[in-house]
């Protein structure tokens, strides 16, 4: 076994704009280039709205995303990895998707799109991303 140098996070934030987290975690994690977010749900970060269609709730769920990077000198063009949160897979993937893929060019980024329990939402989603250009 090699010699490794333990991993330090540099640095947790909780970025003005965004909805207060639901409990003690922060908006995104960086470590050097790699930006790690939180699950991020379509609340409005002003008045805790709700949209009610999925297509909706995916724009304003990657709203979110993209302000959450935007805080750590990434965006969406950047996002590596996206894991995706849906409370009915079966009913609201197609407009999930067609709405997901407008706010992202191919080669489009990972993605595992799952079944949860969503209290109160239809989408939620986490990224992994690097700072300087994932895609680019």
């Amino acid at each position: 076994m090699g010699n490794h140098e333990p991993t330090t996070i540099t640095k947790r934030t909780l970025t003005e704009g965004l909805p207060q987290p639901a409990g003690p975690y922060s908006h995104v994690a960086t470590v050097g280039d790699l930006v790690i977010t939180a699950g991020f749900g379509p609340q409005d970060p002003v008045t805790g709205e709700i949209p009610e269609s999925v297509a909706a709730q995916t724009d304003a769920v990657l709203r979110n995303v993209a302000t959450a990077l935007g805080a750590v000198g990434a965006d969406l063009d950047d996002v590596l990895k996206a894991t995706v949160h849906l409370a009915d897979v079966h009913r609201d993937f197609a407009e999930f998707n067609a709405a997901y893929a407008a706010h992202f060019e191919a080669p489009y980024p990972v993605r595992t799109t799952v079944g949860s329990v969503l209290p109160g939402i239809l989408v939620e989603i986490d990224v992994v991303a690097r700072r300087g250009g994932a895609l680019r």
